[in-house]
């Protein structure tokens, strides 16, 4: 038997994405085990990230700057703004370091089941951002389901009278996927979105 403060620590890691309750005990005991080397540098950075943790306040990242390291890095091409779901989509995005632009986090997506609602997403402040200038293209970084594929509508008609391009990810076969395996949905984009060969 743990005691009550190893307990709480293996729930509280049970509760993480991706964790359940065996992978949790598996790391607290590494962690128990590898104090001074896992368990004491993990308790330094997570206090050091919970004392300076900030949420951006140009475009809704989370970092432990405000502006966040994205929207302040004079390198990033401010012409184009991509715009997603969840930081952890910002992330993903910027990770790839195929998107020169800056971003917009909207907090979530449209959805009408879950009360979701415009005004409950950063779109308002994605429409100032837009209407102050100096944007070209908005790119709708929206995951491919109904509730995004219906945000990014609503936001296209949201800019459509400013003066900016406005594009979307395109969706439908991944790379090294095989036909007989997708979705018809899936399959359906990719036979509309498909282009000439060069």
């Amino acid at each position: 038997m743990a005691s009550p403060e190893i307990d709480a620590l293996t729930q509280a890691l049970s509760r993480l994405p991706g964790l359940g309750p065996r992978s949790a005990r598996r790391a607290v005991l590494h962690l128990l085990k590898k104090r001074e080397t896992a368990l004491e540098p993990l308790l330094a950075a997570l206090g050091a990230v919970s004392e300076k943790l900030a949420t951006c306040s140009i475009c809704g990242n989370v970092d432990t700057t405000d502006p966040c390291g994205i929207c302040a890095d004079p390198r990033r091409e401010g012409r184009a703004l991509c715009v997603v779901e969840e930081v952890a989509d910002l992330w993903a995005l910027d990770r790839s370091r195929l998107f020169p632009g800056k971003f917009h986090v909207l907090g979530g997506r449209l959805s009408a089941l879950d009360g979701v609602r415009p005004e409950d997403l950063a779109i308002d402040g994605l429409v100032r951002r837009i209407a102050a200038g100096g944007i070209d293209e908005v790119v709708l970084a929206m995951n491919a389901t109904l509730e995004g594929q219906t945000t990014a509508h609503y936001i296209a008609e949201r800019i459509e009278s400013y003066p900016v391009r406005v594009t979307q990810l395109a969706h439908g076969l991944p790379v090294g996927g095989e036909l007989d395996y997708l979705d018809e949905g899936t399959l359906a984009q990719a036979l509309r979105a498909r282009r000439p060969v060069v």
